[in-house]
């Protein structure tokens, strides 16, 4: 590394506090009686439930999702055998790995022991303290007999991540790799450069997987490993001794379809190339330079596919693509250990998961330009946010399905739910209205239908039955796009395209339902055609006026106001409200606040801000949630006589009036509404009960100010606008708006409909 990056590096392990981990209780800790309960005398009733029955500890303490990340530093990365100690920050990088990536709390371990069965012996005491073991960066061949030890004491899953995790990853790309090529694993001849832990690992399980020991030749610094060798040989290299009169890496190239190295930079020379079959695999996984750089194997053999270990390059083998993910699995499941079957559930998950498209947050990554499955996209990008929605589930039933597992899953579908979480921050508020919207999907048009985000996010609502998608746009422009994005909607069946420059049939006669719309309003009668023509929220309105749709997103690019203005003027509001508002709905850590009216109303009267607030009511009602609306002020109950603060009271009157069960409460600060003690230190009888979940603003100004402040300070995430009084389902989408966002509000549009 250069010398900027490596004091980057030194700064972020330095500051602003030392280290990449903390410990954080999970429990309240403010009263007396929190800490009666969390220890003395209340942590006996927990002991005494272990002691009596040992799986409650599943239920009682951290056990069930606690990793610990363990080595004894003979092997760290390409350092080599630097020390417990000093291997300390990469042992914290794993943990946190772990947490960020599948919610699993994880502690390092670092063992200052090189005796393989002392290190044995001080693992296998830690049990109790830990639901499985990661193993890490020890080297071979000891690792082999420290896991297998271990894995025959301990009833938890121990796992060395150098072996089995680059395993998982290499038999996905060769399982990827092979089918583009064509060819079968059964008949692939397989040579390695390397024969340590990790390569010794990937040759275990691609033979699990069907591949042939006759067709692998394992070659190490001193050559082919053949029957007789004795030098730098154990048992496990013994496995893979063959009766061959080749010696040399060079000579054992002949007619292999894959190269897989697992050894030293430069090792592969381009000259030998020519050796390898035709359609050939090159795995290069030495870091940080491997075997033979990709572009030297582009310019002999422009026939091969090649996957490295760096990320500055196509296909990038890298362990974070699953360990998360089968801890996950396998914890879920209670699995008393990772055997072959959930390794090759997770081979097959990865592999799988490459051929379909890309999700928004790698299409990100690319610049916009998500990566196809073909020779430069074998294997997922180690961020792709769904991988635990793939891997979790296969292993836990492969844990099930092979007899491992002490608390079996009964419902994957509630199970992947429940692992949503982690992929999408909207998960739980958007779950009962998915629900809802795939009990009875409507035909749902989108106006921007040659946006990639739209076009992903229909992917999305077409895997999850939502809706049947209707896109707005040129046929020619939507079908490329389709194409170069790899998705799999089929824009004869499963998708409706209509462009309204070309279906003369049926935007043709949408003209004269504009024209009706639109002839008091100042438009002229002979620029309706080309409003309908040009213009694809008005085009998209229309359809849903005309009962063509059932609801309609529009916008998405341009302008917000305008294109409200563009559907308002087709759809209009509702007869029995006297204006249209919209709600802004913020996902944070500690739950999701909605706001209003964030868009469209100024300065609303005391009247409308009564009919907003029961409006919003019901569409938090839609979420599953029992709304709990703060009508908020600069005054808190009564404690200034201004215009604003009249205001609130005045609608808090109206709203008790029309909707008395309601829990609404106003004027009041906003921390008053978000905070128990403070509302109750102010006023003792107020009806509303924890935190507001509803907080309705004096006007557009505090309104919009609050929630970008809200979204802004706290990392939360949108869904909305939302609009509420319109006449037909319909929203307007922001400019800054995601795929998961459009299927979000794909679903309250279904629901509405």
């Amino acid at each position: 590394m250069d010398e900027d990056f490596r004091k980057a590096a030194l700064d972020y392990h330095r500051l602003p506090r030392p280290g990449k981990l903390s410990v954080e209780p999970t429990k309240r800790m403010a009263t007396q009686r929190d800490l009666a309960l969390a220890y003395s005398p209340g942590v006996a009733a927990a002991c005494e439930a272990i002691a009596a029955d040992p799986a409650c500890a599943h239920e009682m303490t951290a056990r069930g999702n606690m990793v610990a990340v363990i080595t004894n530093g003979t092997a760290v990365l390409g350092l080599g055998a630097i020390g417990a100690l000093a291997s300390k920050p990469v042992m914290e990088g794993k943990a946190v790995l772990f947490k960020k990536f599948a919610g699993i709390d994880s502690i390092d371990l670092e063992v200052d022991e090189l005796d393989p069965q002392k290190f044995i012996e001080a693992v296998a005491v830690l049990e109790p303290s830990f639901g499985a073991i990661n193993l890490e960066d020890i080297k071979a061949p000891e690792c082999f007999e420290i896991e297998r030890a271990l894995r025959e004491r301990m009833k938890i899953p121990v796992f060395h991540d150098d072996q089995h995790g680059t395993a998982i990853i290499v038999a996905a790309a060769v399982r990827n790799g092979l089918l583009l090529q064509g060819k079968s694993l059964a008949e692939a001849k397989i040579v390695t450069s390397g024969g340590g832990a990790a390569a010794l690992a990937c040759l275990d399980l691609l033979v699990a997987m069907g591949a042939s020991r006759d067709n692998i030749t394992v070659t190490d610094i001193k050559g082919v490993v053949h029957v007789g060798r004795n030098e730098l040989m154990d048992p496990y290299k013994d496995r893979y001794a063959r009766e061959t009169d080749e010696r040399t890496l060079e000579q054992a190239l002949a007619g292999a379809d894959v190269f897989l190295g697992l050894s030293a930079p430069r090792v592969l020379r381009p000259e030998w190339l020519p050796k390898l079959a035709p359609r050939p695999l090159v795995l290069a996984l030495a870091n940080p330079e491997p075997e033979i750089l990709p572009e030297a194997v582009r310019a002999a053999r422009p026939d091969a596919i090649v996957a490295t270990g760096r990320s500055d390059y196509p296909n990038q083998v890298n362990n974070v693509l699953c360990f998360p993910f089968i801890f996950r699995g396998a914890l879920d499941a209670g699995a008393t250990t990772i055997n072959e079957a959930m390794k090759v559930a997770a081979v097959e998950a990865i592999a799988r998961l490459a051929r379909i498209e890309a999700s928004e947050v790698v299409a990100a990554a690319y610049g916009g330009n998500a990566p196809v499955f073909g020779p430069q996209y074998i294997i997922p990008k180690p961020f792709d946010p769904r991988l635990i929605l793939e891997i979790a589930p296969a292993v836990a039933r492969a844990a099930m399905d092979s007899g491992v597992a002490t608390r079996p899953i009964a419902d994957f579908a509630a199970y992947k739910e429940t692992l949503e979480r982690f992929v999408y921050r909207s998960g739980d508020l958007m779950r009962p209205v998915i629900f809802a919207a795939r009990k009875q999907p409507k035909r749902i048009a989108y106006s921007e239908g040659e946006d990639e985000r739209v076009l992903r996010a229909v992917q999305t609502v077409l895997d999850d039955g939502l809706a049947e998608p209707v896109l707005v746009g040129r046929r020619a422009v939507i079908e490329a796009k389709v194409r170069a994005m790899g998705l799999r909607m089929d824009l004869d069946e499963s998708v409706r395209v209509l462009d309204p420059a070309e279906d003369d049939a049926v935007f043709g006669p949408l003209v004269d339902v504009y024209r009706a719309k639109v002839a008091r309003r100042g438009v002229p009668a002979d620029s309706c055609e080309r409003v309908v023509r040009t213009r694809p929220a008005t085009a998209t309105a229309l359809l849903l006026e005309t009962g063509q749709v059932d609801a309609a997103l529009v916008g998405g690019q341009g302008e917000w106001m305008r294109q409200w203005h563009q559907a308002f003027d087709v759809i209009g509001k509702r007869d029995d409200v006297s204006r249209v508002y919209a709600m802004t709905g913020v996902i944070l850590p500690a739950g999701t606040l909605f706001f209003v009216d964030t868009h469209l109303l100024v300065e609303p009267t005391a009247s409308q801000v009564a009919e907003m607030t029961l409006l919003a009511a019901e569409q938090v009602r839609a979420f599953g949630l029992h709304p709990k609306a703060a009508l908020l002020s600069h005054s808190s109950f009564g404690a200034s006589n201004a215009p604003s603060a009249r205001k609130m009271r005045e609608a808090l009157a109206l709203i008790k009036a029309q909707a008395p069960d309601l829990e609404v409460d106003g004027e009041m600060h906003a921390d008053a509404a978000l905070v128990q003690a403070i509302r109750e230190k102010a006023v003792s009888d107020s009806p509303l009960t924890e935190a507001a979940n509803l907080l309705v603003l004096p006007n557009l100004d505090s309104a919009n100010i609050a929630y970008n402040l809200v979204k802004a300070a706290a990392d939360g995430l949108q869904i909305g606008p939302m609009l509420l009084g319109m006449r037909k389902p319909v929203h307007v989408l922001v400019p800054s708006v995601t795929a998961r966002g459009i299927a979000n509000l794909t679903a309250v549009a279904t629901t509405q409909a």
